[in-house]
């Protein structure tokens, strides 16, 4: 199994895209499509403050009727922020995921934020790894 590193440098865009807990639930929405990703970390200054998905919106947002040019991105983010450090393992990291029900993973190195995994970077190296392994069998009964 690779790392997280390995996993952030194999990632197409690497930039990590954040909002402040004071813009609103439309502004995230606006950027989130813009950059087509599922969740923005909420960030004051440069300390993690939160995180906020598709799915805060669903449940927190709409659910809850409120109105997206009005709700702060403080009222529907989830708090505390689980994290992984850039040597744990795409294992540990889908462990995590699973057991807390995440779909993303901010990567801190030394205390600072260096990238997010989503459970769908670690399903595609994990098939990739599958594909390799079934390929290298093949190629061993065909030898």
């Amino acid at each position: 199994m690779k790392s997280v590193a390995q996993l952030l440098r194999e990632k197409p865009v690497q930039q990590v895209f954040t909002i402040s807990p004071q813009a609103t639930v439309l502004e995230a929405a606006k950027l989130m499509r813009e950059k087509n990703i599922g969740a923005l970390l909420v960030t004051n200054a440069d300390d993690i403050v939160g995180i906020v998905s598709e799915r805060d919106f669903a449940r927190k947002l709409f659910g809850a009727g409120k109105a997206a040019e009005q709700t702060r991105i403080s009222e529907v983010m989830s708090s505390p922020v689980k994290y992984v450090h850039a040597s744990q393992s795409n294992e540990e990291c889908m462990a995590l995921m699973t057991d807390g029900r995440l779909r993303h993973l901010p990567v801190l190195d030394n205390g600072k934020l260096i990238g997010v995994i989503s459970i769908g970077d670690l399903v595609k190296d994990v098939i990739c790894e599958q594909q390799f392994i079934i390929s290298q069998l093949e190629n061993y009964i065909h030898g």
